[in-house]
């Protein structure tokens, strides 16, 4: 959640959706109490236990609030949480080897919350759960009898949480829940399966992913299951938003605010970022690419179109982080040409929204991509996404008016976008009416909030 702990888009969706539903909802959230939780907030109120379950240990629960009153239960069990690396792995990238304990714990913790049995003064109407860490949420409220309804939002069906057979004794789970309808996946547990199957509905973060997850080319394994949620009418697609402040003309870490049709403030901050990544003073087109650097985001792709983007007058900013050999694919792009490609490993919101800011174009030519937010972050700041038809991109970037889509996620298909893009370049007027379409799209939560609501009391009724 992004007022304690980022990694990746869920912990913004974390953040902005419940404060959207607050409107409708009494929205409570429940996350486990990693280092960097606990040590941002300043009380917190033991509610009650745990007990033991299997190999999982005792853990209690603390009532807290963010600085806005939102309030937060966080599971306080330092055996499992208080750890240095991130929520899902050490300091050297390696997941945990106890991750289906405290992710099981976190799962048990919360069903037990949402019955009652540990706030005495709160129950749960209905348990929304967010991919594989939260996913045996539904399951645990199946097991333990209760009659409270479920969402599982699925943000990206490649992480399953697959863990070996005996995981199922570990976390204290039914042994009859071991077959094909249950948590059984390729004679391994799958947390994920465990949550499509006993969730009362599946949501996924836009409506072309809830399609494409019905596929073998995107359903992993998964499609026949997703096919037959989708066909009982339980599968729904919601786009995610974006909060307000991505607003360039409010927005305080860009080097200068500016609006649609304020072009000098955009160069102030191209120039800006060109000084910060070292590249050449340049009057041709900034590329931006604010990402995860994994394969399904296609770095890959622009790694082999970066010597045409050169080429052509093009330079290239990088920042994120995640595969190792793609980390240093991209610091060796930038030691062969330090004039025309920046690359910053890590993530820093600051610089990643200066980028946005700065560049003509945000690259993202993703393999797939559920929703995606750089898209919408880029359109807002008057950089036009080029991306890949599919999922939320193809929802929310419209092809020569708010950006550029390529159908296929192969090297020619992207380079016939990238070569658009520098057509565009080239004439203005086209170019400035772009950039105000793009600048004019919203992608509030309100929208977003008001569609979980509608779903939130449908599955809810009595």
């Amino acid at each position: 959640m992004d007022d304690f702990v980022r990694v990746g888009g869920l912990a913004a969706v974390s953040a902005a959706l419940p404060r959207a539903l607050r409107a409708w909802s009494d929205v409570r959230i429940i996350l486990p109490g990693y280092h960097g939780v606990i040590e941002q907030l300043t009380h917190v109120e033991i509610v009650g236990q745990c007990a033991a379950l299997a190999e999982m240990p005792a853990c209690s629960i603390g009532r807290a609030a963010t600085r806005d009153g939102l309030p937060v239960y966080v599971l306080l069990c330092s055996e499992l949480y208080d750890r240095p690396g991130t929520p899902y792995g050490d300091e050297s990238g390696q997941d945990w080897p106890d991750n289906d304990l405290r992710f099981a714990r976190l799962a048990s913790a919360a069903a037990e919350l949402a019955m009652g049995m540990v706030d005495k003064d709160w129950a749960a109407d209905l348990v929304h759960a967010n991919d594989w860490q939260a996913a045996l949420v539904p399951a645990y409220l199946a097991w333990k009898g209760a009659r409270t309804p479920s969402i599982l939002t699925i943000h990206n069906l490649a992480y399953q949480g697959l863990f070996p057979r005996e995981s199922l004794r570990r976390i204290g789970a039914p042994e009859d829940s071991f077959h094909i309808d249950g948590l059984e996946f390729y004679d391994k547990l799958s947390f994920l399966k465990g949550g499509l199957n006993f969730a009362t509905h599946l949501t996924t973060v836009s409506a072309t992913y809830a399609r494409e997850i019905t596929t073998p080319e995107l359903g992993y394994g998964l499609e026949g299951l997703l096919s037959k949620r989708s066909n009982e009418e339980r599968l729904t697609g919601i786009l995610n938003g974006i909060d307000e402040t991505w607003d360039p003309s409010v927005c305080p870490q860009l080097a200068q605010q500016f609006s649609a049709g304020d072009w000098q403030g955009k160069r102030a901050n191209a120039d800006y970022v060109r000084k910060q990544f070292g590249l050449a003073v340049s009057r041709g087109p900034l590329f931006g690419l604010v990402a995860r650097l994994v394969h399904q985001k296609g770095i890959d792709l622009v790694l082999a179109a970066a010597d045409e983007i050169i080429g052509s007058g093009g330079q290239i900013v990088v920042t994120g982080s995640g595969e190792p050999a793609l980390e240093e694919a991209l610091v060796e792009a930038h030691r062969r040409r330090p004039d025309s490609v920046g690359v910053t490993i890590g993530f820093n919101e600051a610089q990643a929204r200066r980028i946005f800011a700065g560049s003509d174009f945000t690259l993202m030519p993703s393999r797939f991509e559920p929703c995606g937010l750089s898209q919408m972050y880029a359109q807002r700041f008057g950089s036009l996404p080029i991306g890949h038809q599919t999922g939320g991109l193809a929802e929310t970037i419209k092809d020569g008016e708010t950006g550029f889509l390529f159908e296929r996620p192969s090297m020619d298909s992207f380079l016939g976008s990238v070569r658009r893009a520098f057509s565009t370049f080239k004439t203005k007027d086209q170019l400035d009416a772009m950039r105000r379409s793009a600048m004019a799209k919203s992608y509030s939560w309100g929208l977003s909030a008001a569609r979980y609501s509608t779903l939130y009391r449908r599955i809810a009724a009595p």
